[in-house]
């Protein structure tokens, strides 16, 4: 037995064959590789799900409901009104439309660079809806009149006493909840779970 477990490798024996000084072995660290990378994958999907459902709603707004009365969802309590907005959320900021695409992609990159550590499929989902929201909203103030970065982004789900937002502007917020309540858990996008 005991020349198995010097063969094989334990958490007592880190000098024993295959194991670093923390007691993992190559296999850990191969499992460990594969579950990231699913965690990448349910990342992009989320995002790729959060991005499409965003730029397919926007057209389907610029081309049936700009220019248009609003629509009644639930009487006057929640319209789809077609806006443009070249500004933040809830209009602040139009002269800093260029500001705001910078910073828009400023968040893709930060994204990008987690996604590289990631063991977490709650911080995989909220990134995923951070990710997918940015690009969709990105794609506005780049491919959008006035012109490239300067881009008024599409806005039409209309509360009552409400701003005017869209299914990225959702993604966004959703995404940055899920972050919160992630880091009062005490959860990070490792896996790891630290208490404070």
């Amino acid at each position: 037995m005991a020349e198995a477990e010097r063969i094989i490798g334990t958490p007592e024996n880190p000098e024993a064959e295959g194991t670093d000084e923390g007691g993992s072995t190559a296999a850990d660290a191969a499992v460990n590789a594969g579950r990231g990378k699913r965690k990448v994958l349910v990342l992009l999907s989320v995002a790729v799900v959060a991005y499409l459902l965003d730029l397919v709603t926007k057209m389907i707004v610029v081309a049936k409901l700009e220019h248009q009365p609003p629509i009644d969802i639930i009487g006057d309590w929640l319209q789809f009104r077609a806006i443009r907005n070249a500004g933040a959320a809830f209009g602040f900021g139009e002269a800093f439309t260029v500001i705001f695409t910078i910073i828009a992609a400023g968040v893709i990159v930060v994204i990008v660079r987690l996604a590289r550590k990631l063991h977490s499929l709650p911080w995989a989902i909220a990134l995923g809806l951070l990710l997918g929201g940015a690009l969709g909203n990105l794609t506005d103030r780049l491919f959008r009149a006035p012109g490239v970065f300067e881009g008024a982004v599409v806005d039409f789900i209309a509360p009552k006493h409400f701003a005017v937002f869209n299914l990225a502007d959702s993604a966004i917020v959703c995404g940055g909840i899920l972050i919160v309540i992630l880091s009062f858990k005490g959860l990070d996008p490792d896996g790891t779970v630290h208490k404070d």
